[in-house]
């Protein structure tokens, strides 16, 4: 039987890397913004990831690989698999606000100007932003290309019985 837990870690990863790209278009989309609902300025996002182990238990496996490789010994065997063997995939725990500075500019005739004139912008870095999309976006498509290439590979494996 086939194991699809990598199809699982590479699927987490996208996920992942989804919310934070929605997480960097929001701020992006909120970079000169003066003031939100509250009345505050915006405050960039930043997602958190956590690794996330895969939920299922594999005890005839563990037994079987245990016997093949002995850098499992001394782990025990009612822990899942993917544990022992350090699989798993990742999740957002958190979308945490950035304790940055508002960004300040000096426009006294602007209507939400405080009384020395200046402006408080949100405190989205822009360029930083940019980075960071290029980052997730590159990690995305590895993912899609693990996705992709374990398919294909099992494909592969399912064609050699023939």
């Amino acid at each position: 039987m086939p194991d699809f837990s990598l199809f699982h870690v590479a699927g987490s990863a996208m996920a992942a890397q989804s919310q934070r790209l929605n997480a960097i278009a929001s701020n992006m989309a909120n970079a000169d913004s003066v003031a939100g609902p509250d009345g505050k300025p915006y405050q960039a996002r930043q997602v958190v990831f956590e690794y996330a182990p895969l939920a299922r238990q594999a005890d005839q496996a563990a037994t079987a690989l245990t016997g093949m490789n002995s850098s499992f010994t001394g782990q025990t065997l009612g822990q899942p698999l993917d544990q022992r063997a350090g699989m798993g995939g990742v999740q957002v725990s958190s979308v945490a606000l950035s304790d940055a500075p508002a960004r300040k500019e000096y426009r006294p005739d602007h209507p939400l100007a405080d009384e020395q004139g200046y402006v408080s912008f949100s405190n989205v870095d822009p360029i930083a932003e940019m980075v960071d999309m290029i980052a997730a976006s590159k990690s995305y498509e590895a993912n899609v290309e693990v996705f992709n290439t374990s398919k294909s590979l099992l494909r592969k494996t399912l064609t050699l019985g023939e």
